[in-house]
């Protein structure tokens, strides 16, 4: 292997274990670095890693996915060890240089559910990239330098791993897995093993659904569409949304978009107003929602800003269009953590919302006025980033920063 390798472990609350974990990776891979991902201990495990001789970084609590790919960053180039944190046994026999993604496969199965999730991981997999998984969840996984190059940033919580596997398939990687004697600390049929594989399976969902990469470029699920399913009224704006999210190029703006052509954002520079006519009857009617969807969509550039914004903007037409503020109110804590992201999908629909509901309440100069504001706004935000002047004000940083993670 001309590349050094480096073995990195993510952990959350493994105090107990993870520092006879580092030590027997120390033994069987010494002069290799081992950095530990903290992914938010509430326990003494970020002291028990660095006693150890580990190199720990500290983040906030938000997943193994997002842990993984922030410790990624900090590590030096070349091929990767993923390990648990929890983990006992050899691992030596997983690291090929020659190969492009190994996994291991536990010799002997100790404690677990009655296999749905894995089951669900296997299908997905086959389906999403024709192979047939033995392990799909193990995460005791080495990496090439390709297949670091492919895998990451991965996919959030614990559906890294399924994601992972699929996106080495479809790279074009070997993928091989290994059975080995190894062991973890295994859930057991219990309510918290239950909860824990509910966690596994949602994620593992959520993971081979659409994707975006936040402006961390972490690689997060996009949860937008799903208000478009909630609240039907705006389903062929999420869906114009969802279409820009997964096939836009880099146009950013009005102009960008009409100097380039045919690009989704043109589609839904066109369908949006369109659609918007034929609900409201009123060319009036059709700007104002246009422009509050488009609004909502230049916010949503930072975690919670874009929520926050619409349920503002909810408080004000006295808590409505209720179903759309529910659903906000339930996406927020996701949104602000960084666990999922709003998309195009989302933002506009919100917006859309927003403006239907504003249409209904407004007449003559007041929607004339909601309208001017907006074209300013809109104009504003053509020639400069509105979440720039939005950061750069006091009061309203702080309001935009409130209830996020750093």
């Amino acid at each position: 292997m001309s590349a050094l390798l480096t073995i990195l472990v993510a952990a959350r609350d493994e105090a107990e274990r993870i520092a006879g974990t580092i030590e027997a990776l120390q033994e069987q891979f010494p002069d290799t670095e081992v950095v530990v991902a903290d992914d938010g201990s509430r326990d003494a495990t970020a002291i028990c890693a660095r006693e150890a001789g580990a190199r720990v970084i500290t983040l906030p609590r938000r997943g193994k996915g997002q842990a993984l790919t922030l410790a990624e960053r900090a590590c030096p180039p070349g091929p990767l060890l993923l390990c648990d944190a929890d983990l006992r046994g050899d691992l030596r026999p997983l690291v090929d240089g020659t190969a492009g993604l190994n996994i291991a496969w536990f010799e002997r199965k100790v404690g677990g559910g009655f296999g749905l999730t894995k089951g669900v991981a296997r299908a997905l997999i086959r389906t999403r990239a024709r192979y047939h998984a033995v392990e799909p969840l193990s995460g005791q996984r080495f990496l090439s330098v390709r297949a670091r190059e492919v895998a990451f940033p991965v996919a959030a919580g614990f559906g890294v791993e399924t994601a992972m596997t699929i996106d080495a398939v479809r790279a074009g990687l070997e993928v091989t897995e290994r059975r080995l004697e190894l062991e973890h600390r295994a859930t057991g049929r219990d309510p918290g093993g239950f909860l824990h594989r509910g966690r596994q399976l949602r994620d593992v969902l959520l993971a081979c659904g659409p994707q975006g990469r936040s402006f961390r470029c972490l690689r997060l699920p996009l949860v937008g569409a799903v208000i478009g399913v909630i609240c039907p009224t705006v389903a062929p704006v999420a869906a114009l949304g969802l279409a820009d999210d997964l096939w836009s190029g880099p146009e950013r703006g009005f102009r960008a978009h009409l100097r380039t052509g045919t690009t989704t954002g043109t589609l839904k520079l066109i369908g949006i107003p369109l659609w918007a006519l034929l609900r409201t009857r009123s060319l009036s009617g059709a700007m104002l929602v246009a422009l509050t969807a488009n609004a909502l969509n230049q916010l949503d550039t930072r975690p919670g800003r874009a929520l926050k914004v619409f349920l503002a903007g909810t408080l004000v037409l006295g808590g409505r269009p209720r179903r759309g503020f529910a659903v906000a109110v339930l996406l927020a804590p996701y949104d602000l953590q960084e666990m999922t992201m709003l998309g195009d999908a989302g933002s506009n629909a919100l917006g859309a919302l927003l403006g239907l509901e504003s249409v209904r309440r407004s007449t003559g100069w007041s929607r004339a006025v909601a309208i001017g504001a907006l074209l300013v706004l809109t104009a504003v935000g053509e020639r400069r980033s509105l979440g720039a002047a939005i950061e750069a004000t006091p009061g309203l940083r702080e309001l935009d920063a409130l209830g996020r993670t750093t």
